[in-house]
């Protein structure tokens, strides 16, 4: 069964967590559908990483079914044929060392249909022959749809209705959230909330080999570092992301690289703001929060009388020079992903003064 004949709900991948967290609680097996990299394995990590967990990833595209069912063997003690379970799979021991266990069975509908097969069993009934899956052991499938023009099966129905489906969409708000946790390159950060449209462009009917994804841009970002030759950068983001993207944010990354050094704002040095490229600002945001960040960090995860000034620098300079939304943008970064400790900062007082309500809703969810 394809994703596209089911329903039209979908969901963001902050959605798509909070479903999932359900189904583990109720230990029914969830198949995560969406077009290709729009993070769908990175949300079921994300959610065994916060458990405490351990993830086991089989791709089940390059699966046969004896990697599911195991293989016969003469067993001379009993004298009949008997079955050794595959050993990818969990067993107790393995079980008893983590809270939780997520076995992750990716490119589900991209595996022969023998495969898909032998997997019927161990999906509804948690057992496959004599191997049992352990208490604490929950399942996660994820493929793409028809459309996306993968390759695919059909998925047989009775296998289909073995699982809770739930179709993942790109969201630029919970990407967002989901970068500035990871650290993504600021200038790539800046870009894409300036150019949001521009967070996902694939297109299933085109031809061409290198699209803009999540996914795709996660490599852009790690393409930026220590790598100075414009040529060479150039080529390697045309290659990730497409030909006519990364003429736009190589003309991005150069206006950005003209800003003030966060550094120097946040010390007080600089306190106006020059040029006025609306994604060089969304980047200088970005860049100043990952520098308080990084304070943060380096203290021990607390605040004290220097950061308290950064923070207050950081705020003036923000109300000072930039739009609500980037001022918002920044506090909320700051204050709600980060959870940095700004609350004796001066300035705080003047932006909740103005802007407090957008920051306050996120905060409390």
């Amino acid at each position: 069964m394809a994703a596209d004949t089911i329903d039209n709900r979908t969901v963001t991948s902050k959605g798509a967590r909070a479903a999932i967290m359900q189904c583990f609680k109720a230990q029914r097996p969830v198949f995560l559908w969406g077009p290709p990299g729009i993070g769908k394995s990175e949300v079921v990590e994300g959610i065994c990483n916060d458990l405490g967990g351990f993830m086991i990833d089989l791709r089940l595209g390059q699966m046969d079914p004896t990697d599911i069912r195991g293989i016969p063997f003469f067993n001379k003690d009993l004298g009949k044929m008997d079955w050794a379970p595959p050993i990818e799979l969990p067993d107790e021991e393995l079980a008893s060392q983590y809270p939780v266990v997520v076995l992750f069975l990716d490119e589900m509908n991209s595996a022969a249909p023998a495969v898909q097969a032998a997997g019927y069993q161990l999906i509804l009934n948690r057992r496959v022959g004599k191997y049992v899956l352990p208490d604490n052991v929950v399942i996660v499938a994820a493929g793409n749809r028809e459309s996306d023009r993968g390759v695919t099966y059909r998925m047989p129905t009775p296998l289909a209705n073995r699982f809770v489906h739930i179709e993942m969409r790109c969201d630029y708000d919970s990407w967002l959230d989901w970068a500035v946790m990871n650290d993504i390159e600021p200038d790539v950060v800046g870009y894409i909330s300036f150019a949001k449209q521009d967070l996902y462009n694939f297109d299933p009917k085109s031809s061409s080999r290198a699209f803009a994804t999540p996914r795709s841009w996660t490599f852009v970002s790690q393409l930026l570092s220590d790598c100075d030759d414009y040529e060479t950068t150039t080529n390697l983001i045309a290659g990730t992301v497409g030909e006519g993207m990364a003429v736009k944010f190589m003309a991005h990354r150069k206006v950005a690289s003209a800003m003030p050094k966060p550094a120097d704002i946040l010390s007080g040095k600089v306190t106006e703001l020059k040029t006025k490229e609306i994604g060089a600002m969304y980047s200088l945001v970005i860049s100043m929060c990952y520098e308080l960040k990084e304070y943060v960090t380096n203290n021990n995860g607390r605040g004290d009388e220097k950061f308290d000034n950064m923070t207050n620098n950081f705020i003036k300079f923000m109300l000072d020079n930039f739009e609500t939304e980037l001022v918002v943008m920044g506090v909320r970064v700051a204050l709600v992903s980060y959870k940095l400790p700004i609350s004796k900062s001066e300035q705080l007082s003047e932006f909740a003064k103005k802007y407090g309500k957008y920051v306050l809703a996120a905060h409390q969810s």
